[in-house]
């Protein structure tokens, strides 16, 4: 699929706002959606807009099937072993906070994250230690902002109960080790939830090869509908899990004094869920197999790189996380001196419609104990162009003229 067929399946590129085209370089936040995926979640409101799983009529029954094909398309594409493996969720800050809160952890359990996660995988720990007391304790970057592999190994011990961790940063695109981090982490009897928001929308993720105990991530970063997240856990794990969660369709039967629990998934899905959404993703997933991770990667791999060899020129400005753009995904996010990054986004929106990030991206701890008040964030897609690039660059470089 060339990349222009590919760009016609988003609506939006083709618009125009005061005469210009747009550029949307803010897929970090939020990914543009495809055809397939808006026409999949109209199929649902138009012909069969039902509740799955409770109603025994025809429509009923087509939500339900095509739920659960949602569901088997997701586990292929992460390699569980099992579609009941897979939970949805809101998003990754429910499947997150759904692991906080049914693990059942203790007073004095450890939980280890690193210094670069996003509020979601961050302020639930904060919570528990405040409310049970649990110990959190957080991995220390090394001076290039990598991951410290040894510094890691050396905090690791028979007391930590789970590692929780951002797979891919939203700060500044670099990864983790994960592969190397969960064999240290299970040879200390500790679990491994990965936070796969960032990762999973850029490169192919093997949940039974990694030997991940949970993984998570979101609908909306992966061309899926907002609203939509996975929660990926072993089976025996989840099956071991009290729900975070708990209502209808959650349950077999009820009385008055007791009830007991459905199998998995269902435990985990309590109320209506979101039927359009859900099959939006499976749309999605089905979108991104087409497309394939080699293209994704080589398509950032090179506006990356033509982005960065022209920013890095510029004085004053600061790279986040490492100047190789191999290693930062599709993400190129900088401050520069004397420039605000809110005036940066500002101007490129309302000169050219180009749309990125501008502030602390959900990393104020970052941010704050580096004492930088935030960060200018170009992020990339395959959709994106040369072109798109070139035009980025060159705004960049007439707000550098402005402000010297």
């Amino acid at each position: 699929m060339d990349i222009n067929t590919i760009r016609r399946h988003f609506p939006l590129l083709s618009r125009k706002i005061n005469g210009k085209p747009v550029v949307y370089f803010d897929n970090a936040c939020s990914s543009l959606r495809p055809l397939p995926v808006l026409r999949a979640m109209e199929e649902y409101y138009r012909d069969f807009p039902a509740c799955g799983g409770r109603s025994m009529h025809k429509l009923g029954e087509i939500v339900t099937q095509k739920v659960e094909e949602a569901r088997g398309i997701i586990a292929k594409f992460i390699h569980a072993r099992r579609k009941e493996e897979i939970i949805f969720t809101r998003n990754t800050t429910e499947s997150i906070n759904l692991i906080a809160h049914s693990m059942g952890f203790k007073q004095g359990d450890v939980i280890l994250t690193t210094d670069k996660e996003h509020n979601s995988n961050l302020i639930p720990w904060q919570i528990l230690a405040e409310k049970i007391g649990i110990i959190h304790l957080i991995v220390p970057s090394r001076k290039d902002n990598t991951f410290d592999l040894e510094r890691f190994e050396s905090m690791m011990n028979d007391s930590v109960k789970l590692v929780s961790m951002g797979q891919t940063s939203n700060l500044d695109g670099v990864s983790i080790p994960a592969e190397a981090i969960i064999k240290i982490a299970h040879r200390h009897g500790a679990k491994v939830l990965l936070d796969a928001a960032q990762a999973a929308p850029h490169r192919p993720i093997d949940v039974t090869r990694l030997d991940v105990d949970f993984l998570a991530f979101s609908g909306h970063k992966m061309l899926g509908p907002s609203g939509t997240g996975v929660l990926y856990g072993k089976y025996a794990l989840l099956d071991a899990l009290e729900p975070f969660l708990v209502g209808g369709d959650t349950v077999e039967y009820s009385t008055y004094e007791s009830h007991k629990f459905l199998p998995l998934p269902e435990k985990f899905e309590a109320g209506l869920q979101n039927y359009a959404g859900i099959i939006g993703f499976g749309a999605a997933i089905q979108y991104l197999n087409d497309i394939g991770f080699s293209y994704i990667a080589r398509q950032e791999r090179e506006l990356n790189q033509f982005i960065t060899e022209t920013l890095t020129k510029i004085p004053g400005l600061t790279l986040m996380g490492s100047h190789d753009p191999a290693l930062r995904s599709g993400i190129v996010s900088f401050c520069i001196e004397g420039i605000d990054s809110h005036q940066i986004a500002l101007i490129l929106d309302q000169t050219a419609n180009i749309m990125i990030r501008s502030g602390q991206h959900c990393v104020h701890s970052w941010f704050s104990a580096h004492k930088i008040k935030g960060s200018a964030r170009a992020s990339l897609y395959f959709y994106n162009t040369l072109e798109e690039a070139q035009l980025f660059v060159d705004c960049m470089n007439k707000i550098i003229l402005l402000h010297r």
